[in-house]
């Protein structure tokens, strides 16, 4: 027999009856039924449970053991008696009645329990991860994400891709966030950096006449932590193609992903069709760039029914350029409640409050009630209620000032309308492509142009687009939304020397700033470079969806704090004297 197990703990079944087994893994639970020891045997697959009694020769030692021991049994398989089978385990017909038992592992007292549904704080779980691990919930997420992770690169050979390998140490490169850096020690004060994406690798690969390359991809940026992001690492399916428009890396992509929704999202609805929607529509409708498809509320521009109105606030604003009023529908919310509700939604993201109309039946006709509807008149809100499409029983909220100051809690106030009044669609998973990404912008306070999107991609239009007004060129850039959180980002690049020179330049980058900071990739479009493109899916937060969690974090086997630190490996740590010495360096201490 092997030296520690015949079966795993999911293995036996009625059909092994009689049988003598041999299991090792950990000690889920223990029950006491005097003088009859029961224990949840548990391992990666399953669980078993075994008993003995003081009949057994190795009853001595087993009521010794405790939770998360480490144990092999040898015994022998019983049939449960039929009141006592336990239809939830596939091991539920059988026990294994104890002979021998071996500790492999003993535990000490267990700073967090893993056995239950028990709440422990981040920082315990984070500090003592290996037992976190150990949870079901937690086993289940991992188990999924590396199924996740073999049917992408199943998904994308059978495409026709090959997967290709980039440097881990490389140069800096600005690719939106910072750089960590490594330091040199064989050329003193230089140092590497690790990259933020296999960004210019890929087009290089390109450049080099590989037509499609993929990689699962890991990444780092030293970034501000949030709920759907690392604050330091991640990882990525990557992908680049030449001689493609962007519908071809949408129909590419498109399958891979429906593929993985369908496989992984436990029955959920998978949309098949994916709207293409501008960037500023999406900013217009819902707010964000990265909007939630399951709510059909999409926001409409009502300023000229406040213009010159008797609502002050809002007419005044209209009265300064750049200004718009905007709505945004809320059926079903015809209540006082409810709109003193998101009211007081507004003042807790810091705005004054919202302005809103609802309208109610008053057994003669419907009347719009609210400050706003007594300030505007029937007649202006009779024309708000006809152009969102509201009746009895709805309502409207409105924000207005210019509209980067309050899109994104406009986008908020939509999610939060939305999930109250029950128009969400929770079983369905959402997407859409968003493009034609404005590639610059200007700094309010300095006047200056310089990018707001990726520099890389390739204007539309090409050169003749950037003869014109900046802030009117649009990008062949895409992102894909789904239910809320950005999935996918892409382009096609710019791959022609003298377009990226003048795109630069747009941007306050000189010839030789282009060519020191992006110098492989700038000499390598001189040598007959091919039309490429591709994008790239984080596949934390595809897997988060999947698993139907909140934090990115409970979908990652080691992850970092919101302090990027590991409690558990105590990194970031001091250097040596000696390390610092060799590498030439030294730390100026913190006031």
């Amino acid at each position: 027999m092997h030296a520690y197990r015949s079966h795993t703990c999911a293995d036996l079944t009625a059909a092994n009856v009689g049988e003598t087994v041999r299991l090792s893994g950990w000690v889920h639970r223990v029950r006491d039924h005097g003088g009859v020891l029961f224990i949840d045997l548990r391992d990666h697959y399953g669980v078993t449970q075994v008993l003995c009694d003081g009949d057994s020769a190795a009853f001595s030692a087993l009521e010794k053991v405790r939770s998360e021991w480490c144990i092999r049994i040898d015994g022998t398989v019983n049939a449960r008696d039929a009141e006592l089978v336990n239809p939830k385990l596939p091991t539920g017909e059988i026990e294994v009645y104890v002979r021998e038992l071996e500790v492999l592992g003993a535990a000490e007292e267990l700073p967090l329990m893993v056995f239950g549904d028990q709440e422990y704080p981040e920082e315990t779980r984070l500090r003592y991860r290996y037992l976190d691990l150990r949870r079901e919930a937690m086993q289940r997420n991992m188990a999924l994400r590396s199924d996740v992770v073999a049917s992408m690169r199943r998904r994308m050979w059978d495409q026709g891709f090959r997967e290709y390998q980039t440097p881990i140490i490389t140069a800096s490169s600005p690719e939106g966030a910072r750089d960590f850096l490594v330091p040199s020690r064989l050329h003193p004060g230089k140092f590497y950096a690790l990259p933020q994406a296999p960004q210019q690798f890929k087009q290089l690969i390109m450049v080099s006449g590989f037509d499609k390359y993929f990689q699962i991809a890991p990444c780092f940026r030293d970034e501000d932590p949030r709920a759907d992001r690392s604050p330091t690492d991640f990882y990525q399916l990557d992908l680049e193609m030449s001689f493609v428009t962007q519908q071809d890396v949408f129909d590419t992509i498109q399958p891979v992903l429906t593929g993985i929704f369908e496989e992984f999202g436990g029955g959920r609805k998978v949309d098949q069709e994916w709207p293409q929607i501008s960037y500023k529509d999406a900013a217009l409708w819902y707010g964000t760039d990265k909007p939630d498809l399951r709510n059909p509320i999409k926001m409409q521009v009502v300023s000229e029914h406040f213009r010159g109105s008797g609502f002050a606030i809002f007419a005044k604003l209209l009265e300064q350029e750049g200004t718009e009023i905007r709505a945004i529908p809320a059926p079903g919310g015809g209540s006082r409640k409810f709109c003193d509700r998101m009211n007081a939604f507004a003042q807790k993201e810091g705005l004054p409050g919202m302005g809103y109309i609802f309208w109610r039946d008053q057994g003669e006709g419907m009347e719009a009630a609210g400050p706003l509807a007594k300030n505007i008149g029937p007649e202006r809100t009779e024309a708000i209620r006809q152009q969102l499409g509201l009746g009895v029983g709805d309502a409207a909220f409105f924000l207005g000032g210019k509209p980067k100051a309050f899109e994104k809690v406009a986008g908020k106030a939509r999610d939060v309308v939305g999930e109250e009044l029950g128009l969400t669609d929770k079983d369905r998973f959402a997407f859409a492509w968003i493009v034609d990404f404005p590639i610059y912008e200007k700094d309010e306070e300095t006047g200056e142009i310089d990018f707001e999107h990726n520099p890389f991609s390739m204007p539309q239009g090409g050169m003749e687009a950037l003869q014109g007004d900046p802030l009117e060129v649009k990008g062949y850039q895409y992102d894909l939304a789904c239910n809320g959180y950005e999935l996918v980002s892409g382009a096609i690049r710019n791959h022609k020397p003298e377009i990226m020179l003048k795109a630069f330049e747009l941007a306050g980058y000189g010839e030789d700033e282009v060519k020191s900071r992006f110098g492989a990739l700038f000499n390598a479009f001189h040598y007959g470079a091919p039309p490429h493109g591709g994008c790239a899916a984080g596949i934390d937060r595809i897997v988060m969806l999947l698993a139907d969690e909140a934090n990115i974090r409970e979908v990652m086997m080691f992850p970092m704090n919101q302090r990027a630190e590991d409690l558990m490996m105590q990194a970031p740590s001091d250097p040596t004297s000696d390390q610092l010495m060799e590498l030439g360096l030294r730390v100026i201490p913190q006031e």
